[in-house]
């Protein structure tokens, strides 16, 4: 072989070695609050994913974590039962690979506590604030629902969780609808009543999941790596769950809320991170079909057409 051929091969099989050996990288979106807000405060996944890059980001609710999945931004990330139908109706792609169980007592629909509302069906006509796409559009609808009413008969104001907590308090809307940590920030600062959520709605509306996403080409590339980092949040849950002064000492910093308000919020929260299985998916269809039924996404949509099924 002629030392030129030499160097280039023996370059060739450095760069290859160096490319092996490069640490795999892993950008995570999440939202305040949750267990990925814990688990990246704790740096669960920098101990447990050995030779992987993790990288951050935060968004302020799960439609804008979808755009960014879609959009090749991050990796993975976690969102209410809603974002997902919007966005998979929306043609954007991405997998559901993983869920964590429904919370009865997470969201609600919220008036002040001086409110002549007495009662969801008392809402008729009113203006309610809500982020569209949102796990807690869907408790609107299923509450609505449950008092015969459809989403046509209030008056739904689209807005974020900061800007609908500002025209809540400023009396510009009659109600209110959000999830944790939302929801104990709210109650927190003023006396408010809850019509509804949705441990007052079940049996007839079981609490939906809560899904984890990735990136399509994440998940073909790195079935493995998946499976370890949902194993991860798994044990990181069952401590969470088992221990709710501990992640209210850790996360009540952040959140800017006394450790007494978060810790009343982590004892209504149960963890369980599990890999997706046909049943969870049929689950989340319902979820899909309501919206749907009230013409709120374009056309129907089939969840398992987006599901990473393990069993």
């Amino acid at each position: 072989m002629k030392r030129r051929d030499w160097l280039m091969a023996a370059g060739a099989a450095a760069l290859a070695g160096a490319v092996q050996a490069a640490p795999k990288r892993l950008r995570i979106g999440f939202q305040k609050g949750g267990l990925l807000l814990l688990v990246k405060l704790r740096g669960t996944l920098e101990r447990e994913l050995a030779g992987v890059d993790i990288e951050w980001k935060e968004f302020p609710a799960g439609p804008q974590l979808l755009e960014a999945l879609h959009a090749g931004a991050i990796d993975f990330g976690v969102t209410g039962a809603p974002p997902p139908v919007f966005a998979q109706a929306a043609g954007r792609d991405f997998l559901l690979v993983a869920a964590e169980p429904g919370l009865p007592h997470s969201e609600a629909l919220l008036v002040p506590a001086d409110s002549p509302a007495k009662s969801v069906r008392e809402l008729r006509g009113k203006r309610i604030a809500l982020a569209k796409g949102s796990s807690s559009h869907y408790l609107l609808l299923a509450a609505l629902a449950s008092q015969g009413l459809k989403i046509q008969d209030v008056q739904p104001v689209y807005l974020g969780p900061a800007d609908a907590r500002a025209a809540f308090e400023a009396g510009a809307v009659d109600a209110w609808v959000v999830w944790d940590p939302y929801l104990s920030i709210a109650q927190a600062a003023r006396p408010l009543r809850v019509l509804a959520d949705f441990g007052s709605l079940a049996p007839a509306v079981n609490p939906p999941w809560s899904f984890y996403e990735a990136r399509r080409d994440f998940v073909q590339a790195e079935p493995a790596l998946l499976k370890q980092l949902v194993a991860a949040l798994a044990r990181e849950g069952a401590w969470a769950t088992a221990n709710p002064e501990a992640v209210a000492r850790t996360i009540s910093p952040l959140l800017g809320l006394p450790p007494e308000v978060v810790l009343a919020m982590q004892r209504r929260a149960r963890f369980g991170a599990q890999l997706l299985t046909p049943a969870i998916a049929a689950d989340q269809q319902k979820v899909a079909d309501a919206f749907a039924a009230q013409g709120l996404i374009p056309k129907p949509v089939v969840v398992r057409e987006i599901c990473w099924l393990q069993g």
